[in-house]
């Protein structure tokens, strides 16, 4: 097996740190794979919640249940509870035992290790600095969540949200009907999944019975999908209190050209709730470019307002980006980010907001976001420039016909009423966001996002950190940091704390492998510090380490 070390290295300004990982998942003997990771800190701690979907194969088609792993953080190092080794890779190992029971440890540099640790010792309780931040985790055994699914139905797709005014986790997946590979419900235009969620109120410790929203979120407009999906990777509160689920459907455009299904296009969209998860709602679709897998965050944009951002899986060659003004209701059309390129077919990525640095906060009035401030449009004006480019061939020229899951206006209780949002003018395709003179963009935000995914473009190769001090602005983004080499695939941020220098400190879990992205699921954390001290600033480097060693799945 090929180790990824064999991977030429992905070229930056001198020698960034790499941070150190745990394998908590890894693919059996038996063919046992795990995929999909999903990674939810519940506070107080937090608590981290790791899911992944355990399949039969690496193939969707083989895709059986939902299984988590808890961890804790507390105090200023990792512990790793249960048999473990010293500065081992995954093939050093003896034994051959899954992931599921015994965390791996791989040193990324001398010193990690806690003072006094002897060289190969197999401690019971391990500890370990990782990335010299303060974050720690003491990680249970598997969990298979037994009633996360539904009869003859396979799950899929982990995406929790967490309410803070409950304390509820809501882990929302797709249960999906046999073995149907989705490219086939794309196909014929036949829908096989479902929209699940299981709740749990101890953190993780025990969960209730699934509950099948599928007819009251989705309702008849589920007919007009070839199939959808949640997620993957987590959900959003608002200051408001709405619960978001990031989710994306193939709507079908024509369905019958000479007896068969002739075009369907993705569009990414949410599915909400203002009432702490007892009753769910259909978001509108974004209105034009192709878009699917995605993740949400709220921005406040400065002078410039608040708005929901979403960034989304594409097969346009970068990732696209749309903005919400209405909490998700609905989403302006969608830009592509030339400077988050996509791998051949995309991949899913992952982002997180997160509040700047206090000095970077530029003194403006309308900052809101915080708690119990609600969401401030951003303001807008019609036709400064043409909408971007729309979705090939699509029959309603970048528009969404109307109807639930797929409407333009608001809709449901509350303030929230039907009619033009303030500030916008004009059809679909003549909304864009106008920011205030003299400046196009801000320079930076009182919001930042981070945003992880493979950085290659040819493969699914090495997993990239990107930073974005100005989210309005599609060419903000940083070069990547690269903080794993080898295959990579799928991905999941979340911020789990403050770090002892002050900042805050993020965890990623993430797909990875020697010879392929579906081998192992990794975890490990880095403080902002990390990340501002190794982004590159130099222009953008070569395309180097991009040739596929073994096989990356283009699912």
């Amino acid at each position: 097996m090929m180790s990824s070390a064999a991977f030429p290295r992905w070229p930056s300004m001198g020698a960034p740190h790499t941070p150190s990982r745990t394998v908590l998942f890894e693919r059996e003997r038996t063919g046992l794979t795990y995929r999909v990771p999903s990674l939810l800190p519940v506070p107080p701690g937090p608590t981290l919640l790791a899911f992944v979907e355990q399949r039969l194969s690496p193939d969707d088609s083989h895709a059986h249940r939902l299984v988590l792993r808890r961890g804790t953080r507390a105090g200023g190092s990792v512990r790793v509870s249960g048999q473990a080794h010293w500065g081992c890779t995954p093939r050093d190992r003896g034994g051959g035992g899954g992931g599921r029971q015994v965390p791996e440890i791989e040193m990324s540099k001398p010193g990690s290790a806690v003072s006094g640790a002897p060289q190969g010792a197999v401690p019971t309780s391990l500890d370990i600095l990782v990335s010299g931040t303060s974050s720690s985790g003491q990680w249970g055994a598997l969990q298979v969540l037994g009633t996360a699914a539904l009869a003859e139905h396979r799950s899929m797709n982990p995406c929790p949200v967490h309410d803070t005014g409950t304390g509820t986790v809501f882990l929302f997946f797709i249960a999906v009907l046999g073995h149907t590979p989705e490219a086939v419900q794309i196909a014929t235009g036949r829908n096989a999944a479902r929209l699940c969620y299981v709740a749990s109120r101890d953190a993780g410790l025990s969960w209730g019975s699934a509950r099948d929203l599928t007819e009251e979120a989705i309702g008849g407009a589920v007919q007009d999908w070839a199939t959808f999906a949640v997620g993957p990777g987590h959900g959003v509160q608002l200051p408001s209190g709405r619960l978001l689920v990031p989710a994306y459907t193939y709507r079908v455009d024509r369905r019958e050209c000479f007896g068969k299904i002739c075009r369907t296009s993705p569009h990414s969209f949410a599915f909400y709730s203002d009432d702490h998860g007892r009753t769910w709602r259909c978001g509108g679709l974004v209105p034009n470019l192709r878009s699917g897998e995605c993740q949400l965050a709220a921005v406040d944009g400065g002078q410039a307002g608040s708005f929901l951002y979403c960034n989304a899986r594409s097969t346009l060659g970068s990732r696209v980006q749309a903005l919400s003004t209405d909490e998700g209701t609905s989403f302006l059309p969608a830009e592509r980010v030339a400077s988050l390129p996509e791998t051949a077919w995309g991949c899913q990525g992952s982002i997180v907001g997160f509040p700047a640095p206090a000095p970077s906060r530029p003194r403006d009035d309308g900052w809101s976001v915080g708690p119990g401030s609600a969401l401030h449009p951003p303001r807008l004006g019609p036709g400064v420039h043409e909408p971007p480019e729309e979705a090939a061939g699509d029959p309603h020229g970048g528009q969404v016909p109307g109807g639930p899951c797929s409407h333009l206006q608001p809709q449901g209780d509350g303030p929230r009423q039907p009619g033009p949002r303030p500030g916008v003018s004009g059809d679909v395709g003549s909304w864009t966001l106008a920011l205030p003179m003299p400046f196009a963009a801000p320079p930076q935000s009182p919001t930042w996002l981070l945003y992880s995914h493979p950085v290659g473009r040819r493969a699914r190769l090495h997993m990239g950190i990107r930073l974005s001090q100005a989210p309005l602005d599609p060419h903000s983004w940083t070069e990547p940091w690269v903080i794993y080499e080898g295959p990579s695939g799928y991905s999941d941020l979340a911020s789990v704390g403050p770090a002892p220098e002050g900042g805050l400190v993020f965890a990623c879990l993430y797909e990875s492998g020697a010879r392929t992205s579906y081998d192992e699921i990794s975890f490990c954390t880095f403080s902002l510090r990390e990340v501002l001290e190794n982004v590159p600033t130099s222009p953008k480097p070569p395309n180097l380490g991009d040739k596929p060693r073994g096989c990356c799945w283009p699912s």
